[in-house]
């Protein structure tokens, strides 16, 4: 068969297929319409104040039976939003966003960001059961077959915490944050009252713990030339400085720890004026982490543009769900600046497994971070990821496959547990 046959019966062959009656049809037929019709919300059983992150889990209702499942949010701000949803189409998500985005004359602050984060992630959840696909699916498909995820080690002085990064690599940790007690300070960040379950949250009223600044500086790199020496250069290694330093003190930290090649030093000045990473930059090339905290693209459209940083922290509930977090991403994705979510148990499985979906999609991924649930919250939200050798896998349930069992979590009355707050050695508050 010559070339110019060829094409012809090829050319042939396509228009017959695209005139087929039957693919005409399917094309020409319409979408299924929904409206939502209710939003339901309550606390978060075997949970505590989300105090910066999530409070209530969230389900919205459809006139077509869907339901979909979010966390995030106070009470004014999910009924605010929900008032403004209701009647409206739930497949128009971007719509949505808008709608509880601007649709008052003050623009969304931090708490009314997480209500809408709880409600669009419910929507992405309709939206995907209603394709009858895993919500990665709908984002554009999977960029990588796992996730790699890191966990959290820590002790209460440099020998407990190399055993426990030991115990996080037994178990097939690729990465692992080590935090450690430091001598003379009460109570250092990072060092929870369990080993598996890290749980920072201690009490029903804010205890206090202490923080100096020196001290941690002389000990901390310690610890990470001891865990270089026992276990190489083999795993990813990060740490988090928490909101504790100034920007010349973390510059200092950062170029002390440059010799153990840490995956990243996470937090290590406020963020508030992002100029104040200039000079950390100036001064260290270990990679900087922050955006645990941040909401919008604007808290972090400096630090990325200006490429003061290597990760962006974002969680998909504080940035106002999946919907805004990949405009975060993607801006990012400009400056090679890749995602480390926060994934600490302030957080649902729910937000676990949409950020996991997220993660399973977006192309400038870089980490998880990965607190452990309880075999009872586990329990109480069914979920079909996986672990797995250092890495969670989501399934292919359609939806973000997590669910709630709401006869279970009846039996586990709400229990508040506050976070610490930190105060220098003179009384001094601090940041915690």
């Amino acid at each position: 068969m010559n070339r110019r046959h060829f094409l012809k019966n090829s050319s042939l062959g396509f228009s017959g297929v695209l005139l087929s009656g039957a693919l005409l049809d399917a094309i020409s037929a319409p979408i299924p319409k929904m409206k939502i019709t209710k939003v339901r919300f309550y606390e978060s059983p075997l949970s505590r104040p989300m105090v910066n992150q999530s409070m209530h889990i969230v389900v919205v209702e459809t006139d077509a039976g869907l339901t979909g499942i979010g966390e995030g949010g106070y009470v004014d701000g999910i009924r605010e939003c929900a008032e403004m949803v209701i009647g409206e189409d739930p497949t128009r998500i971007d719509h949505c966003w808008q709608l509880m985005f601007r649709g008052r004359f003050y623009p969304a602050g931090r708490e009314k960001l997480h209500a809408i984060g709880a409600i669009d992630m419910a929507l992405w959840d309709i939206k995907a059961k209603m394709a009858g696909m895993p919500l990665y699916q709908l984002l554009g498909g999977r960029s990588r077959d796992g996730i790699m995820v890191y966990g959290h080690a820590n002790g209460s002085d440099i020998a407990e915490t190399v055993e426990a990064v030991g115990n996080y690599i037994d178990m097939g940790y690729k990465a692992i944050r080590a935090q450690t007690g430091v001598p003379g300070i009460k109570d250092a960040y990072g060092v929870g009252r369990g080993k598996l379950y890290y749980e920072p949250a201690d009490a029903s009223l804010p205890s206090v713990t202490g923080w100096d600044t020196r001290k941690a500086l002389n000990y901390v790199p310690k610890l990470f030339e001891e865990l270089r020496k026992t276990y190489g250069f083999d795993h990813h290694l990060l740490h988090d400085g928490h909101h504790r330093y100034t920007p010349q003190e973390a510059a200092n930290l950062g170029k002390m720890l440059e010799p153990y090649q840490l995956f990243w030093l996470e937090d290590c000045t406020p963020a508030e004026n992002q100029e104040a990473f200039k000079i950390v930059r100036q001064h260290t090339v270990t990679p900087l982490a922050v955006g645990e905290i941040f909401n919008t693209i604007w808290d972090a459209k400096d630090l990325i543009q200006n490429q003061l940083i290597d990760y962006i922290r974002a969680t998909v509930v504080g940035a106002g769900g999946i919907t805004h977090l990949r405009r975060i991403a993607d801006l990012a994705s400009l400056y090679q600046v890749r995602t480390g979510c926060h994934g600490a148990t302030d957080l649902s499985p729910v937000t676990m497994g949409c950020a996991l979906h997220f993660d399973t999609w977006v192309p400038n991924f870089g980490i998880q971070e990965y607190m452990r649930h309880t075999d009872e919250t586990d329990a109480v939200f069914p979920h079909d990821y996986t672990f797995e050798k250092g890495e969670l896998f989501v399934g292919d349930t359609p939806g973000h496959g997590v669910d709630i069992d709401e006869k279970l979590a009846a039996k586990y009355p709400y229990k508040p547990a506050y976070l610490p707050v930190a105060r220098l050695e003179d009384g001094t508050m601090w940041s915690w």
